[in-house]
């Protein structure tokens, strides 16, 4: 919303634009004392290119004012003057909803069939599938990338882990209302515990996690397991399986989200991270978010059903 300080300013400059538009038109149509007439000229070339000093005609001119006039109609119906609205009340705002309203009518009808559907279901019917991959490609791909594989910090949507949950209706849930996945900073705290390697000793059991015959003989890794018993069991758990309520990742599967190199771990411990999958409810609405949680769904147990068929022949 604009200001009554802009607002005054704007009306200023369209009343001087206009004045002196008009101020302009009337003094160089007016004929003053001294010029000359129009048949005279003192601009000669060439001995037979004359340029005359004939003044423009009347109708010409009047086609100036007349549009001058327009412009004040136009202001005067539709707005123009800042926050003041025209006589009409329209507004562009108000053009776009009505055109939005217009076209999101129509978009119902062809999602109407889908309304309520399940995610499984909805997964196996390849319309529905068409319609979600092109809702992902608009809305889902400048996170997790056009083919759904993502990227650091992004999850990746087409293998079988999710730290949510990955069941057809923890993934609509995901997709409906958004998730927070907050990993608190615990450098200080376990610095205070083990002593200035204390990072690196948790870094080297979290690794071990995930190849547990790695743990055998790893002086690190046995000082870190203890760190790990008292600070980060209680997201992750005892055996690193993480806690899919909460987000809390899979530490053994081998799979990082924000990389496995030894400065993105000790980031990730000392500073944190904060990942936010926005929700989608509002944006999209239930059926459109049914249709692109489908195809979501899709991408990994389609994969899957595939691999199921190709090992049972």
């Amino acid at each position: 919303m604009m200001s009554m300080g802009w607002t005054w300013y704007v009306i200023a400059l369209v009343a001087l634009n206009i004045l002196g538009c008009v101020w302009l038109l009337w003094w160089t149509a007016r004929r003053r004392p001294g010029d000359p007439k129009p048949e005279d000229t003192l601009h000669t070339w060439d001995g037979d290119i004359t340029e005359y000093n004939k003044p423009l005609p009347r109708w010409w001119i009047n086609l100036f004012y007349l549009t001058i006039f327009f412009s004040i109609g136009y202001l005067f119906w539709y707005g123009g003057l800042g926050n003041i609205p025209g006589y009409s009340g329209w507004t562009s705002k108000g053009e776009h909803a009505k055109e939005k309203a217009v076209e999101d009518a129509k978009l119902e009808q062809t999602f109407k069939p889908y309304a309520g559907k399940a995610i499984d279901q909805l997964a196996k019917d390849p319309k529905a599938l068409a319609l979600g991959r092109s809702i992902f490609g608009n809305t889902c791909a400048t996170c997790h990338g056009s083919s759904g594989q993502g990227a650091i910090g992004y999850p990746n949507l087409t293998d079988d882990i999710w730290h949510w949950g990955g069941s057809p209706e923890r993934v609509l849930e995901t997709v409906l209302d958004g998730r927070e996945g907050i990993m608190p900073e615990w450098g200080t705290v376990l610095t205070g515990m083990g002593g200035p390697e204390a990072i690196d000793y948790t870094i080297a059991y979290v690794r071990t996690l995930s190849a547990p015959e790695t743990l055998q003989n790893n002086y690190m890794a046995a000082r870190g397991k203890k760190l790990y018993e008292g600070v980060c069991v209680a997201c992750h758990g005892v055996d690193g399986k993480g806690n899919q309520d909460i987000g809390a990742p899979d530490l053994t599967d081998n799979y990082w989200l924000y990389g496995n190199s030894r400065e993105s771990l000790y980031k990730t411990i000392t500073e944190g991270r904060h990942g936010s999958m926005p929700a989608h409810r509002e944006l999209l609405g239930e059926t459109r978010v049914r249709l692109v949680a489908a195809y979501v769904w899709s991408l990994s147990h389609n994969q899957a059903d595939t691999k199921a068929s190709t090992s049972a022949k």
